[in-house]
């Protein structure tokens, strides 16, 4: 069946091989095993249902959250030729109806509904009646009470599945899921750790930057008239801002649109239908407007205000880019946004959930303040399972001025909070440091501390932000209420006895992109796709993505063949739009003489001729050869993460695992030292109490061994 699912993939998509995960993620489908597939935005997620959904004899139905994600999904594959179609409340009763019966006679492969659907008795009945390929749970992290959007609605569905007699294999898939988020779901759909696709949540195409002490809105007119073609949206915080920001670039002659709650539906679908038809080329909305986008061509995501928590940024930030092509994500940060977002945790009436909220919150400020990668911060936020590199791309990774040494600096700010009975805040240790006379400091009479008034050189906005930055790295620490109270960590000690630096790297913010594909051909090609994109009532990059135009002026074909050979055409679409692309293309073909040649697609499947064997059983055998596990991974088409979990399943089974391949008995002794002093038994503290040098495998290595790892 997967010689069948990689033909599908070349003829209907136009790609020669999957991507990280997809391949592993379709084949526990197609063997039956219900599976869940943790992929960055971006990372392929819907091919990882959609081929399978082709593959195997039935109706795949798509349980997805918003009704403008299941139009957009229904009409990329109209455009690939394949039969689906939606049922949600956008229908008349007649039309919903017509599709139900249209369901019933198998005349879709694909049907996307809400999950309210599930509380109709005449879907359930549609459902019982059919032979079901497949049941898929997008945005799956809605069905976890974990989630960071989590829904009600998603979760009640999951007994309502045991009423259905004919029940084919599940699946979810989400973009941003924390160990907890993972755990609930497979126990929720039943899925075995075997059958959990994980390849991490790292977008090597983003750039993620930080802009501090900018006037933001005179920072976005700078940076939209830089770029006024490309696709982009501005996330604010409150529907005021969107109204204010959207009015002074629209007289400015910014083709923007805007979306919010405070908008009638009619206004906020126009809205989006502008956007994802190209006739605005920027969107600017509060956190309503996203989710259900599924624009491949956003080249950049900007955030006017802190997010509320490392969840909700990635996602919104993470619409970036989705077709693999450069994305720049940008952080406006003010320290005015802290003060606005803890106003709106105030407002739950749960007391629990406010100190969730509040720990979440200091994670998102200590992330506009830490001076490591920023695409690193957030996989360490996520518990991300691979091993990488900093991203070399985000502005902590790319300043070109000096590192400064703030150790004196930090051993003033630490002496200070801990004279200060480590019982105040960040505003307050700001005042005494600067020497300020402020009511509250002579209330507590700091001014008699030996520190107060000891940094009289800096502002109390610059002291402000060098708390954060010391809290960022981890010298201090915060509580979970609402006045956060800084308190010392154990590495705040060594700083104090000048046994720890502490470096603070000078913020850039420049941005330069290399370019390496035909600018002017790419803009005439762009002009094409939305002439024949509005003519079949499709979004522009349904036709074909930024990625695939700008192969195609590159390389410019000029057959069929040559054709076919570009990434994302596939024979579907060369019958749709090929020819009418070639005639632009020709000409330029012509007048450049020679040209560059795509690599050649292939379809042919790589067979394991292990097929009746477990799968971590199979991975065990290629280690006890002698393979490494990049050496596994790259064999059997599956990530670093999988095999390795294979290996632990098979040493927990009583399987010989060559652990010293890992760790040395001083590594193992000096894990198990740091496990024992841990309060939190958790794999991140213990990573972070560690030399950098120790992976997330040896750490791994060493539990599984010991029977201390967690399922």
């Amino acid at each position: 069946m997967i010689q069948q699912a990689e033909k599908i993939l070349q003829q209907y998509y136009g790609y020669p091989s999957f991507r990280p995960g997809q391949k592993e993620a379709i084949s526990h489908v197609l063997q039956g095993k219900n599976t869940l597939a943790v992929m960055p935005t971006g990372g392929g997620k819907s091919l990882c249902y959609q081929i399978p959904g082709l593959t195997l004899h039935g109706t795949a139905i798509i349980i997805s959250p918003l009704i403008s994600l299941m139009k957009d999904q229904v009409d990329a594959l109209h455009a690939y030729g394949i039969a689906a179609t939606y049922i949600n409340s956008s229908l008349s009763v007649d039309e919903q109806h017509q599709r139900l019966r249209d369901m019933e006679m198998g005349r879709y492969s694909f049907v996307y509904v809400a999950p309210e659907r599930f509380d109709s008795p005449n879907f359930l009945s549609a459902l019982k009646s059919i032979t079901l390929s497949l049941i898929a749970f997008d945005e799956a992290h809605c069905i976890s009470q974990w989630g960071h959007d989590f829904r009600p609605s998603y979760r009640s569905i999951v007994p309502t599945l045991k009423e259905i007699p004919n029940l084919p294999v599940l699946m979810a898939l989400t973009a941003t899921a924390t160990q907890e988020v993972i755990k609930d779901i497979k126990e929720l759909i039943h899925v075995e750790d075997t059958s959990v696709v994980n390849t991490g949540f790292a977008r090597d195409n983003l750039s993620f930057r930080i802009i501090k002490g900018r006037d933001k809105r005179e920072f976005i007119n700078e940076y939209l008239t830089q770029i006024p073609n490309e696709s982009g949206i501005i996330y604010t915080a409150t529907r005021k801002d969107a109204d204010q920001l959207h009015y002074l670039l629209s007289k400015k002659g910014v083709a923007a649109g805007k979306y919010h709650a405070g908008m009638t539906e009619h206004q906020r679908k126009q809205a989006q239908m502008d956007f994802v038809q190209d006739e605005v080329t920027t969107m600017i909305a509060t956190n309503a407007f996203g989710m259900g986008i599924d624009k491949s061509n956003v080249r950049f995501v900007i955030h006017y205000s802190m997010p509320m928590n490392i969840e909700s940024y990635y996602q919104e930030a993470g619409r970036a880019g989705r077709d693999g092509e450069p994305g720049d994500c940008v952080l406006l940060f003010s320290s005015q946004d802290i003060n606005l977002q803890r106003f709106l945790i105030d407002q739950s009436p749960n007391e629990e959930k406010k100190k969730e909220e509040y720990l979440k919150l200091q994670a998102m400020v200590n992330y506009c303040h830490t001076h490591s990668c920023l695409q690193q911060y957030i996989l360490d936020y996520f518990d991300d399972p691979t091993e990488t590199e900093p991203c070399g791309k985000c502005t902590n990774c790319t300043h070109d001025g000096e590192e400064r040494d703030m150790t004196k600096e930090a051993q003033m700010v630490l002496s200070c909070v801990k004279r200060m009975g480590e019982r105040f805040g960040t505003g307050l240790t700001a005042k005494v440091l600067k020497g300020s006379s402020d009511q509250k400091v002579k209330q507590f009479r700091f001014q008699n501390l030996s520190t107060y008034g000891i940094m009289p050189n800096y502002t109390e906005k610059e002291l402000t932000g060098f708390i954060q930055f010391l809290t960022a790295e981890g010298y201090l620490s915060t509580g979970d209420g609402r006045y956060p109270a800084l308190k010392l960590t154990k590495e705040a000690v060594s700083v104090i006895k000048g046994d720890q630096p502490v470096v603070m790297l000078v913020e850039s913010t420049t941005k330069k992109q290399k370019i390496d594909y035909n600018e002017e051909y790419f803009e005439e090609l762009r002009q094409l796709r939305k002439t024949i994109a509005d003519e079949n009532g499709l979004p522009p990059y349904v036709v074909f993505s930024d990625s695939t135009l700008k192969d195609l002026s590159i390389y410019l074909p000029e057959n069929r063949q040559e054709m076919i050979n570009i990434k994302g055409i596939g024979e579907q679409k060369f019958e749709k739009y090929g020819e009418r692309f070639l005639e632009k293309l020709k000409p330029w073909a012509e007048e450049a003489g020679s040209k560059p040649s795509p690599s050649v697609k292939t379809s042919v499947p790589r067979k394991d001729p292990f097929d009746d064997r477990p799968s971590h059983i199979i991975s065990y055998g290629l280690w006890a050869e002698g393979q490494t596990l990049n050496e596994i991974a790259n064999q059997r088409d599956m990530s670093k993460q999988t095999i390795e979990n294979h290996l632990f399943r098979a040493a927990r089974e009583g399987n010989d695992i060559q652990w010293e391949r890992w760790f040395n008995e001083d590594q193992e002794a000096e894990v198990l030292q740091a496990y024992e002093q841990l309060e939190e038994k958790k794999l991140k503290p213990l990573k972070d109490s560690l030399p950098e040098e120790y992976p997330y495998s040896r750490i791994k290595a060493v539990l599984v061994k010991q029977n201390l790892m967690n399922e």
